[in-house]
């Protein structure tokens, strides 16, 4: 006989109190109060582990998932160019900024409406799944149009009214942890997608700020095994970022596998020293190609998979 588990949120009602009423009926065994914060993201509304299924593939399950592309959509050419080559070595969506939040206002901030469109036009070629950043609430519903994946980036990640409006979609909401966020306000973060019936959110490691200058951020291993023990919903990491210098990228990707990440998003770029952004950290096709056969063999020895494809032309 299998048991039921009905979750309930929201503000605690006045005598009686809500145990009182729900153990009146002759149908509830046992209630139990959840005295975690982040109540929809714990295991205990959620005993399962969350699986997010996207286009042909899913999330959260056997396979490390691997997402590829430039940090900004910069030209149709580049950005079909790096689709096909992510796709031949094994990606399963393609990365792109549309519009980027940027530190200087003078910096690319993206191509706007026309970076979606080829992103679009990317996936009706290749069949990649989509993922770009939404950075406003003003924007979700002309994002939702092109993307299959909401990023949600370091910046923007307690940004409660956009997190809400994400949420209200329905769409897989890829939530990147803050560089200054504690764990907790990570899942308190990833709470406010969920309460609004979205249940797709996707975790994402992408280094904290730290004393350290050698890399870009600090990559903190230990937010992969710690997040899944806290909660059900799948992690990725962001060894571009965490790094900030192309030397790195590919140890920390191994290292995120390693330690169990359901998940890589990793900046490739088919000119990284001509990228309009993140070049530094940017792999090329060739790099990029020979990672995923080592991603591959680490992925075996923890009891996973990651599909290696063709190498990619350089």
């Amino acid at each position: 006989m299998s048991n039921t588990i009905i979750g309930v949120v929201g503000t605690t009602p006045l005598p009686p109190t809500l145990d009182e009423m729900l153990e009146a009926f002759d149908e509830v065994e046992q209630v139990m109060r959840v005295t975690k914060k982040y109540k929809l993201a714990s295991w205990e509304f959620h005993p399962k582990k969350t699986r997010i299924k996207v286009l042909d593939f899913e999330i959260g399950g056997d396979e490390v998932v691997v997402i590829a592309g430039p940090c900004s959509v910069e030209s149709e050419a580049q950005t079909l160019e790096t689709a096909r080559a992510v796709k031949a070595a094994g990606a399963k969506a393609l990365r792109g900024g549309a519009y980027k939040p940027r530190t200087s206002p003078y910096e690319f901030r993206g191509l706007g409406q026309k970076g979606l469109e080829i992103l679009a036009t990317a996936r009706e070629e290749t069949g990649l799944a989509i993922i770009t950043e939404v950075m406003t609430p003003a924007d979700v519903e002309q994002v939702y149009k092109y993307t299959d994946i909401f990023q949600i980036g370091a910046r923007n990640c307690q940004n409660y009214y956009l997190l809400e409006e994400v949420g209200k979609t329905g769409k897989p909401v890829m939530l990147k942890r803050g560089m200054s966020m504690l764990i907790e306000e990570w899942l308190l973060a990833a709470e406010y997608v969920l309460a609004q019936g979205n249940p797709n959110v996707i975790f994402c490691e992408r280094g904290i700020r730290t004393f350290e200058t050698q890399t870009r951020n600090t990559f903190d291993i230990a937010a992969v095994p710690v997040a899944q023990k806290l909660s059900h919903l799948p992690i990725f990491v962001d060894p571009s970022h965490a790094a900030g210098k192309r030397p790195f990228v590919a140890s920390l990707a191994m290292a995120g596998v390693a330690a169990g990440a359901d998940g890589l998003i990793i900046e490739v770029h088919p000119n990284p020293d001509h990228a309009l952004s993140d070049g530094q950290q940017s792999l090329n096709f060739e790099e990029f190609a020979d990672l995923m056969p080592r991603l591959a063999k680490i992925a075996e020895a923890v009891d996973r998979t990651v599909v290696a494809g063709e190498l990619a032309p350089v």
